[in-house]
């Protein structure tokens, strides 16, 4: 920064909202390593100023997540957890899309940014995206695993960034 105050204007207002599930398994099938979110942090750090990022995640409590969820929050993410529910049949539910949603409406809503950057690769999400360009008039981008992300939600995005090996942790 030069410290001309126009140019603090002209930076993007960016809010990041991260369906961890989605990424976790989406890397972990396609790559085989997890994504890195340090990285994704400094890329966006770059582009503008980071003014929400949260991370949706479901808190089973063992270890490893814990220093996981630790790890994003020094990064700069605000987690938001719900808890693990195993059914009776032994699946599990634990899915954030609503949660999301509304949050993303809320932040359209209330003008604090102007891009909105989801990482998802579920197509659910298709009609947010296309209702915050239409009626808040924001820019969307998605990030995901291109070959494992809906078309539906790569298209709906104004601009769709694939996760590919560079971004991964090594």
């Amino acid at each position: 920064m030069n410290g001309n105050k126009n140019d603090d204007k002209s930076r993007k207002k960016i809010a990041v909202f991260v369906d961890v599930q989605n990424i976790y398994y989406t890397t972990r099938d396609r790559y085989n390593k997890p994504f890195n979110y340090r990285h994704l942090w400094q890329r966006l750090q770059a582009q503008g100023d980071i003014v929400i990022a949260n991370a949706y995640a479901i808190h089973r409590g063992d270890d490893k997540q814990l220093q996981f969820q630790s790890a994003l929050k020094s990064i700069g993410f605000t987690m938001k957890l719900k808890p693990y529910i195993q059914r009776k049949d032994g699946s599990a539910k634990g899915d954030w899309d609503v949660g999301i949603a509304i949050d993303v409406m809320d932040v359209a809503a209330s003008g604090t940014a102007d891009t909105i950057i989801l990482l998802s690769g579920d197509g659910d999400f298709d009609l947010l995206l296309e209702k915050v360009k239409k009626d808040y008039h924001m820019t969307t981008e998605v990030y995901g695993v291109a070959e494992l992300t809906a078309n539906s939600l790569i298209t709906s995005a104004t601009t769709f960034h694939p996760i590919t090996e560079d971004m991964l942790r090594r």
